[in-house]
């Protein structure tokens, strides 16, 4: 499908992009959603913990948040409102060691590990019965949305998906969030992931060393201490490589939106699969000329976001 043309223009005060990015990660005032909690145990020891919102509907939509998110993120709880207002069943599910208690082995989540995804995905397949199931990801969460969809044996109930501000090659993406510009996204996020592994250590203190942790300073140095290790492969390069969800674009056969801003802070040049878009029949490619990372703030003042109107646009959701 070509790449579409986007409508989307911000107010002229709110097109900075790291005013996109921050405003309503720091800002925006969301009523959390009262969701009730199942934990789904893994054929590994470990467990997802899986929050619901059931409106008795035929439809459901399984949410999934971005690097160091939760269930309890704005962007969440905010289309969950959108969607449930209109009759969809709700599902957000955490990723490992991020539901509030640190999982069962020294492993937590990675952003390439469309496997839990899949066990999700079973799980309500086995144990509910819906017409359509929807699949909306967030940035590592759409990366995580994306290759499973790639990756084939795709549930026949999964009728569309929709992604948003995706790095879909976590390399050059995390390349970029060690430029100076973005200390302080990426001051954030290590500072959460070393709280994780000073957190784990006492359980697991021989694959979880703390010593010289404070002087991680990228994600380069922390995923090839952590993150590749922990999870099977040889180096933090072998790790991107494989998590990202590029190569996979091209065998998807779901209905799939991915949107992205050009003005994204957290993206190279090579997350915007102009190119991947073109020539697939199912992935749909909007880049808005300006959004920040997982912004897109109205247009005007109290409307929805520009992620939540087309997310529901494309689900055909009115």
């Amino acid at each position: 499908m070509p790449v579409v043309d986007s409508t989307y223009v911000p107010p002229r005060a709110f097109r900075n992009p790291h005013l996109q990015t921050i405003l309503p990660a720091l800002f925006r005032s969301v009523p959390l959603l009262p969701f009730k909690r199942e934990r789904l145990e893994l054929t590994d020891g470990d467990f997802l913990d899986l929050d619901w919102m059931k409106t008795g509907g035929r439809k459901l939509a399984i949410l999934t948040h971005g690097l160091e998110g939760s269930t309890r993120s704005k962007y969440i709880s905010a289309l969950g409102r959108h969607l449930l207002a209109r009759g969809v069943n709700v599902l957000a599910w955490n990723f490992r060691g991020c539901s509030g208690e640190p999982n069962r082995i020294p492993a937590w989540y990675h952003s390439g590990k469309s496997e839990d995804l899949r066990s999700v995905i079973q799980h309500v397949e086995s144990s509910e019965n819906y017409d359509d199931i929807f699949l909306v990801g967030f940035s590592v969460g759409g990366n995580v949305t994306l290759k499973y969809l790639g990756e084939g044996s795709v549930s026949s109930r999964i009728a569309k998906a929709v992604t948003i501000s995706v790095p879909i090659d976590l390399g050059s993406a995390a390349e970029v969030l060690a430029w100076p510009k973005n200390k302080v996204y990426l001051k954030w996020f290590l500072s959460h992931l070393k709280n994780k592994v000073t957190a784990k250590h006492p359980l697991f203190p021989s694959e979880l060393v703390v010593e010289g942790l404070n002087t991680i300073k990228n994600f380069r140095e922390f995923d090839a201490r952590f993150t590749a290790p922990l999870n099977g492969f040889l180096s933090a390069d072998e790790y991107w490589t494989k998590a990202s969800c590029k190569p996979y674009l091209r065998n998807i056969k779901v209905p799939t939106l991915l949107l992205t801003a050009r003005d994204d802070p957290f993206l190279s040049s090579q997350c915007y699969p102009e190119k991947e878009a073109e020539e697939s029949d199912y992935l749909t490619l909007e880049i808005t000329q300006f959004g920040g990372h997982l912004g897109f703030l109205p247009k005007k003042r109290g409307g929805a976001y520009h992620y939540e109107s087309r997310t529901l646009e494309f689900l055909d959701i009115k």
